[in-house]
């Protein structure tokens, strides 16, 4: 099997305000899922798009690979599980190859004009954790980073990267269903106290009776939350 580079292009779905845009929002699918599927399904569930007047967003779409859970059947996944469960591996080269592809994503809205910290990269379910490893792996001075329904496996590569580390990391927006069965309320707790544990300025946001799914009022808290991170005006400190 051929191995895809770094320059692999990935499908992306797009929502630009109408003038220049001053900071650029990475939004990535769950498993299975596609970057115009999650932008339909975020107009659902808000009853409109999630739009800024300032931020572009970029809501990509993961190419499709076998994906071991569903018996290697071919899935829009972001890198491949050996089962989904926090205590397992992790499947490393898999991980690995899509931080590199990601990473052509961010650099082309470098080359845009958009300063690196005026970038958020984030994602519900897989896409959390994928965004997770991107950060705090590969983009520690990105904006932020945000997790909904998501979690780490314990023997994560990016707790290994953050005890090496010092310097200020990007803050971490998470939420967590308390009625999630498929990726455990527990794992998503689990997977902040020890990124917390490491330095990481993070709050864990818990939504009683939610299930692995966006809730409107999950949504309305990232919105304001991404709004505290990627304000319309940079004030004077941050030139």
């Amino acid at each position: 099997m051929a191995a895809a580079s770094g320059s692999m292009h990935l499908q992306r779905c797009l929502v630009s305000p109408a003038g220049r845009h001053s900071a650029s929002l990475i939004f990535l699918h769950g498993s299975g899922d596609s970057g115009q599927g999650l932008k339909k399904w975020i107009k659902h569930v808000l009853h409109q798009d999630l739009t800024f007047q300032h931020i572009k967003i970029v809501y990509p779409t993961a190419p499709p690979r076998p994906y071991t859970p569903m018996k290697g059947g071919i899935s829009n996944v972001w890198f491949d599980r050996f089962k989904i469960s926090n205590d397992a591996p992790e499947h490393l080269e898999s991980i690995d190859l899509m931080c590199r592809i990601l990473t052509d994503l961010i650099d082309n809205e470098v080359k845009s004009g958009i300063e690196k910290n005026r970038i958020l990269v984030g994602g519900f379910s897989m896409g959390g954790c994928m965004a997770m490893h991107l950060a705090y792996r590969a983009h520690q001075d990105v904006a932020g980073v945000f997790a909904l329904s998501s979690f780490l496996n314990k023997a994560s590569a990016v707790y290994q990267e953050l005890q090496n580390r010092d310097g200020v990391l990007p803050e971490l927006f998470q939420c967590h269903g308390t009625a999630d069965e498929l990726v455990l309320h527990e794992w998503g707790e689990e997977t902040n106290l020890k990124l917390k544990s490491l330095g990481v300025n993070t709050k864990f946001h818990s939504f009683p009776g939610v299930y692995h799914e966006l809730s409107k009022n999950e949504l309305e808290k990232l919105k304001s939350w991404i709004l505290t991170k990627l304000p319309a005006e940079l004030d004077s400190q941050n030139k």
